[in-house]
């Protein structure tokens, strides 16, 4: 038995002594393995840090550059705007001082519009008073050449009633002949 034992202890000491050599390589291989696979990913990630290296430096020089072209940009922009300003200021004060100068013409051009509006209106008064007076006067002379027409209808009737029926100077039995002539010519 204690054979058997010794051959079973043996038997496992080889069995276990190849187990552990299995385990052994097996374990070698898989650190192996793992050590091919993380020195593969390793070479990958450093790769991958090279080419984002290269690109931050990339991106580092175009910020540097862009940096550079605004802040000329920039400084180009604020010379500009300081030149509009300038410029902007002194027309504002052109455009107030002509603005002034327009609202004094205008005070100015309002008296004397004013002033010419008074002096029409007490020239239209005197015209209508005028033409008032010149009306009066026309209807005056009117109805004196009205009267006077008719005093002179008035007369000439008169003096063909007169004439007629040989009243007055003009008797039938007495012809003065002289003062007739001359009666009868003084017509007005």
């Amino acid at each position: 038995m204690t054979a058997h034992l010794k051959d079973q202890l043996h038997g496992r000491k080889a069995k276990t002594g190849l187990e552990r050599k299995y385990v052994k390589s097996s374990a070698e291989l898989l650190v192996y393995q793992g050590q091919k696979i993380n020195t593969h990913s390793e070479k990958q990630l450093e790769e991958e840090i090279r080419l984002l290296q290269e690109r931050l430096e990339e991106e580092r020089r175009v910020h540097m550059e862009t940096e550079t072209f605004l802040k000329k940009h920039q400084t180009s922009l604020d010379e500009k705007l300081e030149v509009w300003m300038e410029r902007y200021e002194r027309d504002m004060e052109d455009k107030q001082q002509e603005l002034n100068s327009l609202r004094n013409k205008k005070a100015n051009n309002l008296s004397q519009l004013q002033e010419l509006a008074k002096k029409y209106r007490d020239i239209e008064q005197v015209v209508i008073e005028d033409r008032m007076e010149k009306e009066a006067l026309r209807r005056k002379l009117e109805k004196e050449h009205m009267e006077r027409d008719a005093a002179t209808k008035i007369q000439s009737w008169w003096r063909g009633t007169l004439v007629r029926r040989g009243l007055g100077p003009y008797k039938k039995g007495k012809k003065p002949k002289s003062k007739e002539g001359k009666k009868g010519k003084k017509k007005k």
